[in-house]
This record gives structure tokens, sequence and C-alpha cells, in this order.
């Protein structure tokens, strides 16, 4: 390898803890609420202007940067449009100012993500809609307590609930490790647990992506080669089933069998990031730079997740 083979190696792994306080479910409804205000404001103050096809000329090559007309939305991005969002969101806010600022960071958060699907073709011109339950705590909010392994989350001013990880299952993988921005849900609170150190890189392997398999090459190993067929039998057998269900009007049969594909899929490709990080411990992982299944993309999160790059 050039250069030098030292990398630093983030990992981020979250962990679920059960909680049962009727203020949890609560502050939740109350962000929701909030937090589509928000993307409701932000959405009506939207300037759309046109981006017009260009062309430029890189490596005496002329290369297509846009290739047709679009319609471009600028979402507002100026402190005084903001510092009135926050103030009018403070209006109904019985919890600490704090969460405000959670509600506003959360809604731009969503806005960006919707326009860049938008910009790729991939999402319409429908202002997003918040459906799932949770709220983002900022760590302005939390006081951790890493001694004795404890969580305090400020609701409202001198009003607090804590959390502990001390004696969990995971206590002794997360040793040392630092916790983030943590996500309240109905029933259990979901602590991310990150780490950041240097590691000596052993080997790289590059790797083509295909429909049925997933073949890479690495110096020290060789020729890998690994077989997605059992993934794609998966999917085909999901989708006639879904199929089915769709043409008879279940609704609720569909949406089960959604959900137990997409765990399957999940499944699998954690079964096979943690494979491949015990066959190629300390390895950097380089996939071509194309847009094909979600595979890959679901794959490289896996694999920084278990100790590889």
């Amino acid at each position: 390898m050039q250069g030098s083979s030292l990398k630093t190696l983030k990992q981020v792994r979250m962990y679920s803890i059960q909680v049962s306080d009727s203020r949890v479910s609560e502050l939740i409804t109350w962000y929701l609420r909030t937090l589509q205000r928000a993307i409701d404001i932000i959405w009506e103050n939207i300037e759309w202007r046109y981006r017009f096809p260009r062309i430029e000329r890189r490596k005496r090559k002329q290369v297509v940067i846009i290739s047709y007309k679009l319609k471009v939305p600028e979402l507002p991005k100026d402190k005084s449009f903001k510092k009135k969002l926050r103030d009018e969101l403070l209006l109904d806010c019985p919890y600490a100012k704090h969460w405000v600022d959670a509600v506003i960071r959360t809604a731009y958060s969503i806005m960006k993500a919707w326009r860049k699907r938008y910009l790729k073709g991939r999402a319409r011109k429908v202002k997003p809609r918040v459906r799932r339950r949770f709220a983002r705590c900022k760590i302005t909010l939390m006081k951790v307590n890493y001694e004795e392994k404890k969580i305090r989350i400020t609701l409202k001013p001198g009003e607090y609930i804590e959390v502990s990880w001390s004696s969990r299952w995971f206590t002794k993988r997360v040793k040392g490790w630092r916790i983030g921005e943590v996500v309240l849900k109905d029933n259990r609170i979901l602590i991310p647990f990150k780490s950041t150190r240097t590691i000596e890189v052993r080997d790289v392997v590059a790797w083509d992506s295909n429909e049925l398999s997933l073949d890479g090459f690495s110096p020290r190993k060789g020729f890998i080669r690994v077989d997605l067929k059992p993934l794609q039998s998966m999917k085909i057998t999901y989708e006639r089933k879904k199929r089915i269900a769709q043409s008879k009007g279940l609704k609720g049969i569909y949406e089960k069998y959604v959900a137990r594909e997409r765990n399957r899929e999940r499944d699998f490709v954690n079964k096979l990031a943690s494979g491949l990080t015990r066959l190629l411990p300390n390895t950097i992982h380089v996939f071509e730079d194309v847009e094909k299944e979600d595979l890959v993309s679901d794959l490289l999160p896996a694999l920084k997740g278990e100790g590889s790059l």
C-alpha cells in the first residue's frame, strides 16, 4: 500500500433500553406536532429557482453537469428566518427551550433529505409528512454520568428522566465509548455509542456489485465471491406474496410481508458484513461509484460498524 497504513476507524452502535413513563409519550406527541408545524413553515418559505442545462470542459472532455431544465427548491437558511421560526414555535412549548432547537434541526434534516431525493428524481413536489413517533434529543438536553452509567434527560426546567445502561447485556461492548444524541420512542430509548480509534490497515479489497453476486479482489486473499442468490430468491418470493395480497385488497397481510422482507434483508446484510469483517479484519472496502441495488449502500455502514473501513 502507498502512503500511511494508519487510518481512523469510527464506529457507532445503537442499543435500546425499555422505559415506562407517560411523560415520554406526551413529549413525543408535542414533538411531532411541533416538528410538522416547523416543516410546514419551511415549506411555505421555499424559493423555487430554475436550473438550466450546463456543459463543462474537464480534462479536454465535455461533461454534462445538468442535462435538462429543472426547478430547484432553495430552503430558507438566513438567521432572521430561523429566529422568527424559533420564536413562533416557542409560543406553544411547555418543555425546555432546547427542545424547540432540536425540532428545528430535525425539520431541516428532513427537508434537506427530501430536497436531495427530489433533485435525483426520487421524490415528488410534495411536502414531507411525519408519521413515525420519535423525539431526537440534543446533547444540551442530556447529562451523562459515565462512572455510574446513567443519562439524565431534561424535559422541563427542574424535571428529568433518568436511564441507566449499567448491568445491561451490552455494557462490556461499549466500555470507554462516548454517547451521542439519544432518540426517544414511546416505550424505549435508543442510545448511540460512538468510538474513534486509529488502526493499521492490513488490506484493501475492491468490490464489483452484480445482481447475483458480490465479487471482490484482495492482494492478500485473491478473488472473493459472495453468492447473492439467497437474497434474490427471498425478494422474488416476497414480491409474489405481496402482489397476491395487494390484488385481494389485504392491506394488513401486505404490510406484514413488507416488514418481513425488510427484516430478512437487514439480517442478510448484517450477517454478510459480520462474515466479511471476520474474514478481512482491518480492511478498506472499495465499491464502484454507481447507483445499483440498496445492498451496497446498506452494507457500507454495517462494515464500518463491525470494524472494517
